[in-house]
């Protein structure tokens, strides 16, 4: 059976930053993943890269970043002051200011957005809201273990990787 929509493959890969080769998430063979195709869960490439393979085959692309999240965006980088980061009495909890703590915070109109810790001073913190992965092109390597039609509990399946 072939990758198409409203089909499950399994699958392995190491993602990787293509400029600089970091591995920036593997899956293993012995932890594969499920996605379920054609649900709009995923990047569009990533669909289109895996769309007509089955099992055993290997797959090797490159998303490039305006395909994938992006460019970092100047404008999702903002100081915030130390004080929102404190309990109701001012003080903080120990390792709450510290590089590369990741934060949920919502926007005047409700939604929610992540953003990391990437600079502490005195009285503010720079936060970083920009996806994990924009300004990367995004190389992943792999191969399909599986592919089969969805069954009801697939329908649940949702997905909160950062290549989605």
């Amino acid at each position: 059976m072939k990758i198409d929509k409203n089909t499950v493959a399994t699958l392995y890969y190491t993602l990787t930053d293509n400029d600089s080769g970091e591995v920036l998430q593997q899956i293993m063979e012995e932890k594969p993943e499920e996605f379920i195709f054609g649900q709009g869960l995923m990047i569009d490439f990533f669909e289109d890269s895996l769309t007509g393979l089955e099992e055993a085959d290997t797959f090797d692309f490159i998303i490039p970043l305006q395909q994938a999240y992006g460019p970092v965006d100047p404008s999702a980088i903002f100081d915030l002051p130390n004080s929102s980061f404190a309990n109701e009495d001012g003080t903080f909890e120990e390792g709450v200011l510290q590089l590369g703590n990741i934060f949920p915070m919502q926007d005047n109109e409700g939604y929610r957005h992540y953003g990391k810790m990437i600079k502490i001073m005195d009285e503010t913190v720079t936060m970083d809201f920009n996806h994990p992965l924009a300004g990367k092109n995004l190389r992943f390597e792999g191969e399909i273990i599986g592919v089969r039609i969805p069954t009801p509990h697939d329908h649940s399946l949702h997905t909160d990787h950062n290549h989605e």
